[in-house]
């Protein structure tokens, strides 16, 4: 007995480190560059000046930023889920490796029977029990790796899940701090428009005083008060934009809208040099571009336990227990029974369902990489859009500072000039207008700049590393 489960012993070890059907897995290739054409003539970065890894909005140097930030990971809904969601394909590795141990299962019953004693038979009218007390254990040979390329492809899809959370955690960061800097945008816009109907409510009076005076006609006076009461307006208006914003960040953080209020602050920050790193590097600090990798090896495992379906399977059994009709002789040696068995089952014919399987895998599997080489690609472009967004709006801000400072010397000068009586007011409205167009240009390009930066930030994977990934 003992040399035969010895023996047992040896040739399952064997079986189960025999070979596995399926194509092992390379990475695939993805469209290359060695650098990535907007970063042409942009700034490099310091060797300090890199990304956090984690908390990457600390680059924008913003405490209320800051502050905001740690609530998204902790109460959005979102986040929540995808967290749920990596939990459960974590759990699936353990439903998957379970299938490399033996199913044991237990079983007790007791009957009892009464013969018919209408019967001819010598039993006729007798009673027979029965106790059995049995322990079965069944074990699958993966000879053919179904099993361990099903643990192999459970793990990657954990990873993939890991990965995904990280999107989905960089994308809400991302989507926070840029609807912050709208917010600080309209708060900058607002604080203009204020100075601005300030500005505009004291040149009414001015042309009110010079009207009942006669040095100016009554079309002044309406002039004047058309160009304030339409920057009212304007002014008013920005508050729906900066309502919208600070509801939004409210969801982002998991507070209803109405418990959430953001002091206003006017826009003043400077855009950070984010470095873009190499298009190489693109690959391992993208969470969702990782994603897409582990799902192509996963589909690969899928495509090796298709082809298993075409091998035997060999199932091992053992059964032991105890069988008595007197409850007293029950656990005696001499009611101890064992069984010791093996099957090898083969599909014959299944209508094509196999070749259907394999050939799904296998599409699978292409559909995966294309998916994984389109990420790719994806992650490229909005790299270089706001690489050249980056640089352009660098170059506009420097022109439109310009611009403000000469609309404003223009606007000085025929101010004078019509307190003096040389000029008239039509000319005083227009260099008006032409100001206020022109310093909010000056503001939205600085919202445009911060928005690319964050999105700059979210496009190089926001200081994450495919080294981050769970080691499942």
């Amino acid at each position: 007995m003992k040399s035969f489960f010895l023996g047992l012993t040896t040739i399952v070890v064997l079986l189960c480190a025999g070979c596995m059907v399926g194509p092992d897995y390379f990475k695939p290739s993805v469209p290359m560059t060695p650098a990535y054409k907007e970063d042409q003539g942009w700034k490099l970065a310091r060797p300090l000046d890199d990304i956090p890894r984690g908390k990457w909005w600390e680059i924008f140097g913003d405490p209320q930023l800051n502050a905001l930030q740690e609530q998204v990971s902790e109460a959005n809904q979102n986040v929540k889920v995808a967290e749920a969601r990596f939990r459960q394909a974590r759990a699936l590795i353990g439903f998957a490796r379970a299938g490399l141990f033996p199913t044991v299962s237990a079983g007790v019953s007791a009957s009892s029977l009464r013969n018919s004693t209408t019967t001819q038979s010598p039993s006729s009218g007798a009673s027979t029990r029965d106790f059995l007390l049995t322990g079965d254990v069944s074990y699958e040979l993966d000879l053919w790796g179904r099993i361990r390329r099903g643990v192999t492809a459970a793990r990657e899809e954990a990873q993939a899940s890991a990965a995904d959370l990280e999107t989905a955690r960089l994308s809400l960061q991302a989507e926070l701090a840029f609807d912050y800097f709208e917010l600080r945008s309209a708060d900058a816009q607002q604080r203009l428009l204020n100075d601005t109907v300030k500005a505009f409510d004291e040149a009414l009076q001015l042309t009110t005083r010079r009207f009942e005076g006669g040095a100016a006609p009554k079309s002044d006076v309406a002039q004047a008060r058309t160009q304030l009461e339409t920057t009212q307006v304007q002014a008013t208006d920005i508050a729906v934009q900066r309502a919208q914003f600070e509801h939004a960040i409210a969801i982002l953080i998991g507070k209803p809208p109405a418990d959430f209020r953001l002091p206003a602050i006017p826009l003043d920050l400077q855009p950070p040099d984010i470095p873009a790193g190499l298009p190489s590097e693109l690959l391992e600090r993208r969470p969702d571009i990782a994603a897409a990798e582990r799902r192509v090896a996963e589909a690969n495992e899928q495509i090796g336990i298709a082809k298993a379906a075409y091998f035997p399977t060999v199932t091992l059994n053992a059964l032991l227990g105890f069988e008595s009709s007197s409850i007293n002789k029950w656990m005696g040696w001499q009611s101890f029974l064992w069984a010791v068995g093996s099957s090898l089952a083969q599909t014959i014919f299944d209508g094509g369902r196999r070749r259907a399987t394999s050939e799904a895998a296998l599409a699978n599997y292409d559909a995966t990489v294309a998916s994984y080489r389109q990420a790719t690609l994806d992650a490229f472009q909005q790299v270089e859009d706001n690489l050249a967004a980056l640089r352009i709006l660098e170059q506009e801000a420097e022109q439109q500072q310009r611009a403000v400072a000469s609309a404003r010397e223009s606007l000085q000068l025929f101010s004078n000039r019509y307190k003096g009586g040389v000029d008239t007011y039509l000319q005083v409205i227009t260099a008006q207008t032409v100001t206020l167009s022109n310093e909010r240009n000056q503001v939205d390009i600085l919202r445009r700049r911060m928005d690319a930066s964050v999105l700059l930030v979210k496009a190089v994977g926001g200081g994450w590393n495919v080294t981050d990934l769970p080691n499942l």
